[in-house]
């Protein structure tokens, strides 16, 4: 009776012991999908920001080109606006200069006038 029993209770371990096993060996493969999973989750998102990442880098390198090529034209266009202006200062007042123009092409026209006229005279 009591090697039965020893019997019995060493089988009740032996059965334990294997469906302790048999669950731990789930649990194993429970974590091992799981870590998978989240692997495979972060990794997709750290790719994704990593994509972005370089796009960024590439439109960052674009932007410094265009600002550096339109501060060049801007400085282009400022020493041109400063010629026209210096030559604007150059002529004086505009208006007045046309004013005296216009008075020395009436009188170039007048004294034309006069001289084409013909003499009553002659």
């Amino acid at each position: 009776m009591l090697s039965s029993m020893l019997k019995e209770h060493q089988a009740q371990q032996t059965k334990i012991r294997e469906e302790q096993e048999t669950r731990r060996q789930e649990a194993l493969r429970a974590l091992y999908k799981f870590t998978s999973a989240i692997s495979a989750s972060v990794n997709t998102s750290v790719a994704t920001a990593y994509a972005n990442q370089c796009l960024i880098d590439k439109e960052m390198r674009e932007l410094q080109n265009q600002v550096g090529h339109f501060n060049r034209l801007s400085k282009q266009w400022t020493l041109m606006l400063e010629g026209f202006h210096a030559s604007l200062k150059e002529l004086g007042d505009v208006e007045n200069w046309a004013k005296s123009i216009e008075g020395d092409l009436r009188t170039v026209a007048a004294t034309l006038d006069y001289v084409n006229k013909p003499k009553d005279g002659s």
